[in-house]
C-alpha cells in the first residue's frame, strides 16, 4: 500500500513545481524582425464603422414585459411580507421544536393530567350549547380551572398578569368614552343637547 502512494504522490507533486524556462535562438537560424501587436490578426481593426441596431421586440417579450411591470407591484409586497413573517414564522417553529422535546422527556404525570385538562374542556363545550358567548366562556374557563388545579403556581401567576392587562384595557377604554362623551355632548354650543330645540 505504500509503494501505491508513493507512485501515485511523487509525479502529483510534480505538477505543482513552478520553474522558468529561457528560449534562445538557434545559432544557425537567420534573425527575423519583431512583429508589433497590432499587426497581429488578433488585434486587427474591422473595416467600416459598426452601428448598434436595437432589435423589435416580439409579441412575446412585450406581453412578459407587460406582465412583469403588472405583477411587479403584487411581488414587492410579497417580498415585504416575507420578511416580517419570516422572523415570526422561526420563533414558532423554535418553539414547536421546543415543546416537542419537552413533551419526549414530558415529567411524570404530565400526560393524564393534560387529559383532565382537556376533558375539563370537552365538558364546558358540550354545557355551552345554545349561546355562542357560553361557547367563547366556557370551555376556556372549565379548562383553567383544571388547568389551576394542577398548576397553582402558574395560575396564581397568570391571573396577576390577565387582571393587570384587563385593568390596562378597561381604563384605556374609559378614557377613550370620557374623551368621546366630552366632544359629543358637552359642548356649549351643541345643538342636539339645547332646552329650547325641542
Amino acid at each position: 500500500m505504500f509503494k501505491v502512494i508513493q507512485r501515485s504522490v511523487g509525479p502529483a507533486s510534480l505538477s505543482l513545481l513552478t520553474f522558468k524556462v529561457y528560449a534562445s535562438p538557434k545559432k544557425d537560424s537567420p534573425h527575423k524582425a519583431s512583429v508589433k501587436v497590432n499587426e497581429l490578426s488578433l488585434y486587427s481593426v474591422p473595416e467600416g464603422q459598426s452601428k448598434y441596431v436595437e432589435e423589435t421586440r416580439t409579441p412575446l417579450e412585450e406581453s412578459i414585459s407587460h406582465l412583469r411591470r403588472y405583477c411587479e407591484p403584487y411581488t414587492s409586497w410579497c417580498q415585504e411580507v416575507y420578511s416580517q413573517t419570516k422572523p415570526r414564522m422561526q420563533s414558532l417553529v423554535q418553539w414547536g421544536l421546543g415543546s416537542y422535546e419537552y413533551l419526549q422527556n414530558a415529567p411524570p404525570g404530565f400526560f393524564p393530567r393534560l387529559g383532565v385538562i382537556g376533558f375539563a374542556g370537552i365538558v364546558g363545550l358540550l354545557l355551552a350549547r345554545g349561546s355562542k358567548i357560553k361557547k367563547l366562556v366556557y370551555p376556556p374557563g372549565f379548562m383553567g380551572l383544571a388547568a389551576s388545579l394542577y398548576y397553582p403556581q402558574q395560575a396564581i401567576v397568570f391571573v396577576q398578569v390577565s387582571g393587570e392587562k384587563l385593568y390596562d384595557w378597561g381604563l384605556r377604554g374609559y378614557i377613550v368614552v370620557e374623551d368621546l362623551w366630552k366632544e359629543n355632548f358637552q359642548k356649549p354650543g351643541n345643538v342636539k343637547n339645547s332646552p329650547g330645540n325641542k
